[in-house]
């Protein structure tokens, strides 16, 4: 979960995960106590200000500073000016061991939320009367500060800093033992804060605002007014007096109706209701002339004015999880209309030109069917539909009341909360973690079938078990295996009841149902049976193998305890072409496990089938052996005579008292315990080729991945239309959950930083059912316009050591598991005419700029440029869910009817110019992204922004101001079922 804290933007330098070059920002300060401080939308607003005679005496006001600023003095704020002032006094005794008051500035802004006590250092400043206050235009200040001294602070800011257009004022950047982003202390603000006349734009997002502060209507200059995440029931009418008003966000709060006023905001061009308890909307709501975007979902609408029909601006209309039975017809002819989103409603009848509109989302809606208990007899209370929510991808979070839900995931997870499984409203939170083997306890024989999933808070427990459906990628082999979901609790890793739905042939679900929240994944194991067994004792065999057998006498135990046993078949054949025997064979491998004491009081009978095309008739006993393996060492011992055999013509049987793993072997061979060793490593690895290929349009483009050896021709076939590059690796081979890494050699560096990239090299983790790709920019130091550059990737296994060396050539006549070099590959630079000395993107003309805003990050010029080059045909479903215009896309296709690049290019800067400085910009880009079936390019434009997010806390924490807990901890596997490797 990200914090919302405003920085998260300001990073040094950006970078991107897979293919996106990036550039570096240079920073604004520099110094071990300067904070980078995060652009805010830059409103030009003309008007009065305070003079400077008035700002060095702090008690009066020039005439051309306006009636408004006049009225305030009037109306007796000049006392409390003198308390603020006297609070600027204390502080700055307080703070008289500080540095010097300049490292905290950074030109027209001051950036003081991260700091430790960041009101005392700005009534330092005041105090000192520093003269570059009277340049500061944006100020960040963090709601958690004491109430009293925040109330002091802003107090004094009117009249020590009268040139400002941005005040930010935001809680989050504290997090509780959950890791959930706590609000700020903020209830109020002073009265006298109206008479900013320049002010632009106002940030109180995670506060405790109850109430709309009554200074803020009468800031007639403000331009954009955030209030999410904070405790408003009502909005006051005297809201609709803003006439400078064009963005509204008041997401997230508890708003039961809206005014009537709200109508009457003439230049609002964005409005954001969602998250709160609407159950109507007011048909002033109409008279919003130029609202380009409204978000009303998450909601409990049933029904809408018909007065939304007239919103002739109106491009992207979102209702999706509300109770609407009905929208107005008239919505499908608006002009401009992109998208209108009615997911998860309960519309079971829609107009015609709705049904047929290719921008109209109805998914979740029982569109055809009859209605619940239409047949009742007369007078039957009807019970109404579980509420249905739909998140997107900037969400992370969702309420929940006793009412109950049905929950829809941005990453195609679904939770359904029964009425009743919470007594009272909670929040859940979600997060998707990319698969570590810290994250995914794996057993020898389990492979990986999906991604973590978080949820939070932990550890909670519902009234009624929530049921929980998880995607997951079809596994090659079903025989004798079983999906299952694995769930931390009590710092155990459990595998919970699941079952499993298919909705397509490709699209499987893991249904389980949970008793509290927590890490989540989707395995497949061996099957495994399991019982209860009781002092009387009882009889437990396999439901892949009926020959595998356990008989629990009466008296083997005086207290019940849970036994657990896997049975894994291993090829004959495999067995034979590591013996070098043809007449050598195995026995189904068993794995028993159980709770409670490590031993039973009565000795256990254990049956194994005897190995295939043995019988009991005809067998040598000298060539029969049976082994047995303890965790955690990796031997195998063979204990044949310190048991006795009992042999039938099928079976074996023989007695022990504690439970592991258990093996029978017929061969002549000697050394049977290392030669079963060899076998069971044989049966945990994946026989894999690791490919490195260029992009043909762009050879400094390498996508590296690593592929099952099945898979290796198909996918091939489908990229070599994009990419060239040498023949694939030998086989290597692979354990499941395996780190390894790719280091480029000779020459050749990854281009940027990456979150998964150490002194340039890139790390990976083997599963072997998920997708082990990665790509990069490469870049070089050696002069390309004199020759070209012939350098390697070479994979190497292991976490990223300290030193590697460029080649290893003894190593590679070593081709073993403890092989530190595994494949090395050419990669070729090819020479750069002396036109492109600049680079690749030096014909280029496009002005620079930084996509986004504080809460969701920044995007660079050279970021987008990468999105650009990856859309291909795609650009144009990107572009509509974006809302550019059909006209406009018209246009762009005739002017660059020669030149796709230059079609996407200019569709995509056009787009984000006119998105320049407003507020989350880069959410509407990957959300259009993802609803484009574009979620590689989503995923990593989310990774550039968590890698920003990654610098910004890393450098916090080297200037000594880590506000703590900033990032939460992932689960330790150290309870896991096995290591990936004995």
């Amino acid at each position: 979960m990200v914090c919302p804290a405003s920085a998260l933007g300001s990073v040094d330098q950006l970078a991107g995960p897979t293919d996106l070059p990036l550039t570096r920002v240079p920073a604004r300060q520099e110094g071990p106590a300067s904070l980078l401080s995060a652009p805010h939308p830059d409103y030009s607003l003309p008007g009065p200000c305070l003079s400077r005679p008035a700002w060095q005496a702090g008690t009066c006001l020039a005439p051309e500073d306006g009636p408004e600023a006049m009225a305030a003095v009037e109306e007796g704020l000049e006392p409390q000016l003198t308390a603020a002032q006297d609070a600027a006094k204390d502080a700055a005794d307080t703070v008289d061991a500080w540095p010097t008051a300049s490292p905290l500035l950074a030109g027209n802004r001051l950036s003081l939320d991260l700091y430790p006590g960041g009101c005392q250092r700005l009534l330092h400043l005041c105090a000192q009367q520093t003269p570059q206050l009277l340049e500061v235009e944006f100020l960040q200040l963090s709601g958690h500060e004491d109430p009293q001294l925040l109330e002091d602070t802003l107090a004094q800011v009117p009249w020590s800093l009268p040139h400002l257009r941005s005040l930010v004022l935001k809680g989050g950047q504290r997090r509780d033992a959950l890791g959930a982003c706590l609000r700020g202390s903020l209830t109020t603000l002073p009265a006298r804060l109206s008479v900013l006349a320049r002010l632009a734009h106002l940030d109180l997002s995670f506060n405790s605002l109850e109430t709309l502060p009554a200074c803020i209507p009468r800031m007639r200059g403000l331009g954009a007014l955030l209030l999410s995440h904070n405790h408003l029931s009502e909005l006051p009418e005297a809201l609709g007096a803003l006439p400078a008003l064009t963005f509204l966000a008041v997401t997230h709060n508890r708003l039961h109706a809206l005014p009537t006023a709200l109508g009457a905001l003439s230049t609002l061009q964005r409005l954001d209701l969602s998250e709160n308890l609407l159950d109507s909307v007011p048909p002033e709501i109409g008279g919003l002339s130029s609202l380009a975007e409204l978000s009303l979902a998450s909601n409990r609408l049933q029904s809408l004015p018909a007065s939304l029909v007239g919103l002739r601006s109106l491009r992207l209309l979102i209702l999706h999880s509300n109770l609407l039975a009905s929208v107005p017809a008239g919505l499908a002819r608006l002009p401009l209309l992109t998208r209108l989103d009615l997911r998860d409603n309960q519309l079971r009848d829609v107009p015609p030109e709705l049904l047929d509109a290719p921008f109209v989302r109805l998914q979740g809606n029982p569109l055809g069917k009859a209605l619940p208990g239409s047949h009742s007899p007369p007078g039957t209370p009807m019970v109404p539909e579980m509420p249905r929510l739909f998140l997107t991808s900037d969400l992370d979070s969702f309420p929940v009341t006793p009412q109950g839900c049905s929950v829809t995931l941005a990453c195609g997870v679904r939770l359904q909360f029964p009425a009743g499984a919470t007594t009272t409203s909670v929040t859940i939170r979600y997060r998707q973690w990319q698969p570590e083997p810290r994250l995914v306890p794996l057993g020898p024989h389990d492979s990986l079938l999906s991604s973590v999933l978080e949820l939070q808070p932990h550890g909670m427990a519902f009234q009624q078990e929530v049921g929980l459906w998880l995607l997951f990628v079809p596994p090659r082999s079903r025989r004798c295996r079983e999906v299952v979901v694995r769930t931390l609790s009590d710092d155990t890793w459990n595998d919970l009841e699941t079952h499993l739905e298919e909705e397509a042939p490709k699209r499987l679900w893991a249904h389980c149902q949970v008793p509290h929240f927590s890490w989540f994944l989707v395995v497949s194991r061996p099957v495994s049976n399991a019982c209860l067994v009781p002092p009387e004792g009882t009889l437990l065999f396999s439901s892949g193998h009926p020959g595998v057998k356990v008989t629990f006498p009466p008296g083997a135990t005086e207290e019940p305890r849970h036994v657990c046993m896997q049975v894994v078949r291993m090829a004959g054949r495999e067995l034979q072409a590591l013996l070098q025997e043809p007449e050598a064979a195995v026995s189904p491998l068993l794995c028993l496990s159980q709770s409670g004491p490590s031993s039973f009081l009565q000795p256990v009978t254990v049956q194994l089938p005897l190995p295939p095309g043995i019988t009991g008739l005809s067998l040598d006993r000298s060539r029969l052996h049976l082994l047995y393996r303890a965790p955690p060492a990796a031997t195998w011992d063979d204990i044949t005579a310190q048991v006795a055999l009992e042999l039938t013509h099928l079976y074996a049987r023989f007695q022990v008292t504690h439970f592991s793993w258990y093996w029978l072997w017929y061969t002549t061979k000697a050394c049977v315990g290392h030669l079963a060793g060899k076998a069971w490593r044989r049966l945990r690895l994946h026989h894999v080729n690791l490919i490195a290929l260029q992009r043909r349009r762009d050879p400094e483009q390498i996508l590296l991945q690593c592929l099952p050896c099945s898979k290796v021709d198909a996918t091939l076939r489908r990229l070599l239309e994009r990419y060239r590059g040498p023949e694939p690796s030998d086989t290597v081979e692979m354990f499941e959950g395996e780190r390894f890494f790719a280091a480029f050699e000779r020459g050749i560096d990854v281009d940027a930083d990456r979150p998964d990239c150490v002194e340039g090299r890139v790390c990976f983790v083997f599963y072997s059912h998920l997708k082990n790709v990665k790509e990069v920019y490469v870049t070089t130091t050696l002069d390309r316009q004199a020759q070209a550059v012939r350098g390697q990737v070479s994979f190497y296994r292991g976490a990223v050591p300290g030193e590697v060396p460029e080649e290893v050539p003894a190593a590679r006549h070593r081709k073993g598991v403890d092989a530190l070099w595994m494949a090395t590959l050419p990669i070729k630079l090819p020479k750069l005419p002396r036109s492109e000395g600049l680079g690749h993107r030096a014909n280029l003309s496009l002005a620079p700029l930084n996509l986004g805003d504080a809460d969701t990050g920044f995007l660079t010029q050279s970021n987008l440029l990468s999105v650009a080059g990856r859309l291909g045909p795609d650009w144009l479903t990107v572009a509509l869910h974006l809302g550019v215009s059909y006209q406009e896309l018209q246009r762009i296709r005739h002017e660059f009817r020669d030149d796709l690049d230059g079609q996407i290019r200019h569709m995509l800067f056009s787009w984000a110019e006119r998105q320049a400085g407003q507020p989350g910009t880069v959410g509407l880009l990957m959300q259009a992204l993802e609803q484009s079936d574009r979620r590689d390019v989503a995923e990593e434009v989310r990774a550039v922004l968590e890698l920003g997010r990654h610098k910004y806390l890393d450098g916090i924490r080297r200037t000594s101001l880590d506000p703590g807990g900033l990032a939460p901890t992932g689960p330790s596997a150290s309870k896991s079922p096995e290591p990936v490797q004995a």
